[in-house]
């Protein structure tokens, strides 16, 4: 996105990746402690006189266990910004949602924050959910809009209102308008080329299995729709 979008915003904007990175304890319950189970603590005779020596009878030895300590996990997330290339402010901010942001946890929260952060400052908020599982981000939203996916854009000068995006599997990924400073027009950001650009460069088709399921709970008419589309493509 930064690469087709800088010659457009240049001389005046620049584009640039930015990384937040946070620590989170690993939640993976499948890592138990080992302890030591009830039935090896060493029990003396309940009648000490059946034993054919009164010579004490040491306890078994303590050997070391094998336990499994949650380690603390590096989390990495990239995000979009657009600067005023001579004042570097930061006009824009453009946030592509992870599996962490969309689950209930420290990934969340550390999320939330920071969108709170962008909501209250003068920074126009570009958020982008292609997950299709997962929490929504808080939004107040009509009951009847349903969909898999949705694109807020949430400009400074018009909040608590924001433009929604709201579209489903088969329907194509919408350009977007890229708000700037109000005197200068917001450039479209054509979202479904550059996906289809960025599949072809690094010949995903090559890397994706095809054969196999690719999304659970989906409708008869959206498997229908993905079986001829992959048969059309030649991936199946």
């Amino acid at each position: 996105m930064a690469d087709y979008m800088n010659p457009i915003l240049r001389p005046k904007y620049r584009m640039s990746m930015e990384q937040r990175v946070y620590t989170q304890n690993n939640d993976d319950h499948s890592l138990e402690l080992v302890g030591i189970p009830d039935n090896v603590v060493f029990t003396p005779s309940s009648n000490p006189s059946e034993t054919s020596s009164h010579v004490a009878v040491a306890p078994p030895k303590v050997e070391p266990l094998t336990v499994s300590i949650p380690q603390p996990e590096t989390v990495k997330e990239w995000y979009l910004q657009v600067k005023n290339v001579e004042t570097q402010e930061v006009v824009t901010v453009i946030e592509i949602l992870s599996p962490k942001n969309k689950k209930l946890g420290e990934g969340r929260n550390k999320y939330l924050k920071k969108r709170e952060q962008v909501l209250m400052s003068l920074t126009h908020l570009i958020e982008i959910d292609l997950l299709k599982k997962g929490e929504i981000m808080p939004m107040n939203i009509d009951d009847t809009i349903k969909s898999d996916y949705r694109i807020i854009i949430s400009r400074s000068d018009r909040r608590p209102q924001a433009e929604l995006y709201a579209f489903n599997l088969a329907q194509e990924i919408p350009s977007i308008p890229l708000p700037l400073k109000p005197e200068d027009e917001a450039p479209l950001i054509p979202l479904q080329e550059l996906l289809h650009s960025i599949y072809e460069k690094v010949s995903y088709d090559l890397a994706i299995n095809y054969q196999k399921q690719p999304l659970e709970d989906l409708s008869e008419n959206e498997q229908l729709w993905i079986n001829n589309l992959s048969q059309q493509q030649d991936l199946i």
